[in-house]
């Protein structure tokens, strides 16, 4: 067994008599990458902020190298070389690559002013480690997500970080972005580092990660040795039972056509054309930029179309607006749930409602609390969301369960079309599942789904027509028969399938 360098053991954690860790071990060895899983809600966010100072824990004790530690903030636990990157990273769009790396600890002369050669100079020493090519003088903004990841590693890097903290690092990267977070962290490993490494992402895991720790409601599962698992076992071990069969497709005959799209242009899309049925699940499939996320938003009114047609049971439509295209029973939830999709600092009952709020508005434009409760208590009861009420703030719930507020809040205004983009991401394997099923229940009810995923095991699974995009336009309409990754790839890429 390789030297432990940090062991976490038998850590508690209570907020308000609510006890949301118990007696949890955890270890980090040295120059290896532990995998720290688990469903939303496992604790593994609570376990990473009590171990780098943001919360302190309870109960239990904090061993590093041999000695017992107690961090009581970010800075202790720095001091000590540990550094965490979050999932949405912590950059100022404003401010150059070499200030954010600094921002805080800027080297000063006597009289108090920042000396900016040496900031730049020792910036660019963290840049050329990592092989990011990019002048320390660039402002944040005009780089690409990939790259910020690497500035918060080089940011971690220049606190002398011998342990690396990386929650879902790889969520919003392109294939070749992830591929060169892999080989960087595959890199600080030679070097000694330790990586924690957080996510959903089981392929991930099993490329990279040399031992496995399970969390499962603020308990340890267990801990192994990569070799000793497989993604099934992985599963069980997260959500306490076998999942029989990871995508519950349901196999139904489409129905008519309902929206019909002829050669549609706009700035971000190129002659696009193709049909939806009743009942249908299409599935949007294509590599990051190829427009996949455009198309929707132009088809929900977002983004004005230049020329091309878009029919609704045959009827010619015109959507300049979301409001237009909720009139037309056209819904859709967006991929980025924190910013577009719901309101954190409101309650379940408040998302859940908040387009449709002139139906719970009365004469006087007063709100009907009471059949504002009725909805939100029938989305709670039919979609399952984990939540102590309907008044529970969203910022409290899972990941999974804001995934289905997020849905909920547009199922209610009742559409035809429900358009789902990247339905799953940063969603756990047990609530995928939730989700999953959902769709299939929207689907036999008769809705038609347009679902864009950047999974294609996902679109594999789930969809009955496949149709992939490659730089704005579309390179092909896959059936089921015919629908194999490779051939998504090809097409993906701007290959045509013979």
């Amino acid at each position: 067994m390789p030297e432990k360098i940090i062991s976490m053991k038998k850590i508690g954690k209570d907020f308000s008599g609510v006890q949301v860790l118990k007696a949890v071990d955890f270890n980090i060895y040295d120059g290896k990458i532990m995998a720290l899983i688990g469903e939303n809600g496992a604790g593994k966010s609570t376990l990473m902020k009590i171990l780098t100072g943001v919360y302190t824990k309870t109960s239990g004790e904090i061993m590093m190298n041999g000695k017992e530690v107690h961090f009581s903030s970010t800075k202790g636990s720095q001091k000590n070389g540990i550094a965490i990157i979050h999932q949405e990273l912590n950059l100022i769009q404003h401010l150059s690559i070499g200030e954010n790396i600094y921002l805080g600890r800027e080297p000063i002369t006597n009289m108090k002013n920042i000396k900016w050669k040496q900031l730049y100079e020792e910036s660019q020493k963290w840049l050329d480690k990592l092989g990011l090519d990019e002048d320390p003088r660039e402002l944040i903004m005009n780089i690409s997500v990939g790259k910020q990841q690497l500035v918060e590693i080089a940011k971690a890097l220049s606190l002398k970080a011998k342990v690396i903290i990386m929650d879902e690092p790889t969520g919003a990267l392109t294939v070749s972005e992830t591929e060169k977070l892999f080989s960087v962290i595959m890199e600080l490993k030679e070097q000694g580092h330790s990586i924690v490494y957080i996510s959903h992402r089981l392929k991930e895991i099993f490329e990279i990660c040399d031992y496995v720790t399970v969390l499962r409601d603020g308990e340890l599962i267990g801990e192994n040795s990569i070799n000793e698992l497989d993604e099934d076992k992985i599963i069980e071990m997260m959500v306490g039972r076998k999942l029989s069969e990871q995508y519950p497709r349901i196999p139904l005959e489409p129905g008519e056509v309902v929206l019909e799209v002829k050669n549609l242009n706009n700035q971000f899309v190129k002659d696009v054309s193709f049909q939806l049925h009743q009942g249908e699940i299409l599935g949007v499939a294509g590599l990051m930029g190829a427009g996949r996320t455009e198309l929707a938003r132009t088809l929900y009114g977002i983004y004005r179309k230049d020329n091309g047609e878009i029919y609704l049971d045959h009827k010619k439509i015109r959507l300049n607006s979301p409001t237009d295209a909720l009139k037309q029973g056209i819904a859709y939830v967006s991929e980025d749930r924190k910013s577009n999709g719901i309101v954190l600092g409101l309650n379940v009952r408040e998302n859940i409602t908040l387009p449709s709020l002139k139906s719970y508005s009365g004469k006087i434009g007063n709100i009907l609390k009471t059949k504002e409760e009725e909805s939100a208590r029938k989305y709670i009861n039919s979609m399952s969301i984990k939540t102590s009420g309907s008044k529970q703030l969203l910022k409290y719930l899972s990941g999974g369960n804001q995934q289905k507020v997020s849905i909920a809040k547009n199922l209610d205004t009742s559409p035809r079309i429900l358009i789902l983009d990247e339905p799953t991401r940063g969603v756990d394997v047990g609530a995928k599942k939730e989700i999953y099923e959902l769709i299939n229940q929207f689907k036999q009810d008769g809705m038609s789904i347009i679902m864009i995923s950047s999974e294609i095991p996902e679109i594999l699974g789930m969809s009955d027509r496949i149709m992939v995009m490659h730089e704005g336009g579309i390179m092909g309409i896959l059936n089921r028969d015919e629908a194999t990754q490779e051939n998504i790839m090809s097409l993906a890429v701007g290959k045509e399938v013979s």
